[in-house]
Formats: C-alpha cells, sequence, structure tokens
C-alpha cells in the first residue's frame, strides 16, 4: 500500500530551531534529506514524505531576514525533489513577517518549483494570521488552489510566563510545547481564522491542522453552539467552516481514542496519515497506520488517496 506522510520536517543552517529540535539526534535528521532519511522512511514502508520546516520557521525574524531564509530553504528542498520525485514532495517556507513578500515566494514555490502548499508556524511574533495583514497569503493560497498548513509554533514571552513559568525542572517548556500548549493555541488559532471571518473573504481556502485536529474535534460542538448564535458577522456556522475547509492530519498521535473522535467528526474524506518525523517514530505511525479499524477502502484514503487528491500528487 502506497503511505503519503504530510508532516515531516526538516530544517536549514538559516532556518531557526526551538524545542526538541535542539537536541543532536533530533537535529541531525532533521537535516538529513538523503540516505538515512530513505532507509529510515523505508524500515517503516512510508512512500513518500511532503516535507516542511521544523518550528517556528521564518516567523521570529526580521522581515528581510525571513525573505533570505525562505528563499534559501525552498531552494534547497526543490533540489532535493528533484533528486528524489518519488519520495519527497515539498510544502513551502514563507517569510510571512512580510506578508506581500510571503504570497510571491509561494507563488514562486507553487508555479516554478512545484510545491504543493505552504506551512506556517502560528503567530507571527504575537500576531494570529487572522489580521487582515496576511490577507496576500491566503488569497495567494486560494488563487494556486493549494492547502496551507497551519503548524504550532512556541507561545510569545508573556504567554509562556502567565501559563507555563514556575513549574519544576523543563515540565514548563515541555507543557507550553508538544505536551499540551502547542495543540491548544493552534486550536484556538483555527477557530480564530473562522471567527476573523478568513473562510467569508476565501471561501475556497484550505487549511490542513496536524496532531489529531489541534484538539478541535473532542470540544467543535461545544464550540459551535456557543459561537455561533453570536457571530452573526459571519455566513455560516462554526462548525460548517472546519468541515468544508480544514483537514486533519494523525501526526505524532498514534492512539485509537483521538483518531475516532477526529473521524467522528471530520469524516474519512478529510483525514491524513502523517508521522512528524523525526520528532515522532516512522515506525510508530506505520504500526498506528496498520492497525487502525477502517474497511480496506477507507484505509486506502486515510494512507494516500486523499493526500493525492488534495496535493496532486
Amino acid at each position: 500500500m502506497r503511505v503519503i506522510a504530510l508532516e515531516e520536517h526538516y530544517t536549514t543552517s538559516m532556518l531557526p530551531v526551538a524545542g526538541p529540535a535542539r537536541r543532536p539526534d533530533i537535529g541531525a535528521k532533521l537535516e538529513d534529506l538523503g540516505t538515512g532519511r530513505l532507509a529510515d522512511m523505508d524500515a517503516a514502508g512510508i512512500t513518500l514524505q511532503v516535507l516542511s520546516p521544523s518550528s517556528p520557521g521564518t516567523h521570529l525574524q526580521a522581515p528581510a531576514d525571513a525573505i533570505a531564509t525562505a528563499r534559501d530553504a525552498n531552494d534547497r528542498l526543490a533540489e532535493v525533489v528533484t533528486a528524489h520525485p518519488t519520495r519527497f514532495a515539498g510544502f513551502a517556507v514563507l517569510p510571512m513577517p512580510d506578508p506581500d513578500a510571503a504570497a510571491a515566494e509561494l507563488d514562486r514555490c507553487v508555479t516554478a518549483l512545484g510545491f504543493k502548499g505552504a506551512m506556517v508556524h502560528g503567530h507571527v511574533a504575537g500576531t494570529f494570521l487572522d489580521d487582515p495583514a496576511f490577507s496576500p497569503v491566503f488569497a495567494c493560497a486560494e488563487n494556486l488552489g493549494v492547502p496551507v498548513y497551519l503548524h504550532p509554533t512556541p507561545p510569545t514571552p508573556a504567554v509562556f510566563e502567565a501559563y507555563f513559568s514556575n513549574l519544576p525542572g523543563r515540565t514548563g517548556e515541555a507543557l507550553a510545547g508538544a505536551a499540551w500548549g502547542w495543540h491548544a493555541e493552534t486550536g484556538l488559532h483555527a477557530l480564530r481564522l473562522v471567527l476573523g471571518g478568513v473562510f467569508d473573504r476565501f471561501p475556497r481556502l484550505t487549511v490542513v491542522i496536524g496532531h489529531m485536529g489541534e484538539n478541535i474535534p473532542f470540544s467543535l460542538a461545544r464550540a459551535d453552539s456557543v459561537l455561533s448564535p453570536m457571530a452573526t458577522h459571519l455566513k455560516r456556522r462554526v462548525a460548517e467552516y472546519f468541515h468544508e475547509h480544514f483537514y486533519v492530519t494523525t501526526s505524532a498521535y498514534f492512539t485509537l481514542p483521538p483518531f475516532q473522535c477526529a473521524l467522528g467528526v471530520f469524516g474519512i474524506d478529510r483525514l491524513l496519515f502523517s508521522v512528524d518525523y523525526p520528532f515522532s517514530d516512522n515506525l510508530d505511525g506505520r504500526r498506528f497506520l496498520d492497525n487502525v479499524p477502517l474497511s480496506p477502502h477507507d484505509l486506502e484514503k486515510l494512507a494516500h488517496g486523499n493526500a493525492e487528491q488534495l496535493l496532486g500528487l
């Protein structure tokens, strides 16, 4: 069975890294876009990785630095995809501190380099992407017909201090990141995109969120019941935007209950397999995929069919 994984990370010397990416073992795998990565993929039967930068991308850089970093990373990734076209595809790095430049870089990456969309890393120095300043990026993605993958990023210093400080050892850092904070904030960010009217302005825009939906599937009915009656500026109910504009990946979530929740809320046509390599292990992801209780037809959708349709693979 063909297996496509959508949230698989890499880095370059110019891209900032955060959290676990600073570990030497993780850092080495992030930098490896050749023999070692392909061997890890082969061991788990991963046919193709859609490669994307690790957090925080360019989001904390000055605009000029972000432009140079993004262009360098995208050119390097294009070389890798060209060398291994059946094993790798790319999501663009965008210089989000300069939204007009980010839109231009997305257009270049899709039209000239053949990339399949873009990954963006949460807020941009504290500003969420529902801000109208980022409209050029969403307009470009909509026009090109490619998705934007919304990935977690570290909280701002003020948020970290308020919510995650004064805990033993490094538990506060972990709580702010992969243990909880990243997912809670990205789910909040997705809700902000809806409430900020992004999908009314860009009705053909598609957004992908990872980690089995960033807590949205569990809480969507509650959020919809509270927000929809008061969100009279929107054209539809809150839940409708999620059902029509969002896809969810399995990245780093390899237990059945979260999958069952995401499946029940979003349906099989909106779910995509991912590992979150190298922060999660390909073999763990593949074991989950091999044991998920789906019909053969639906398993094919999860493993590769939905990704092929969404990304034109």
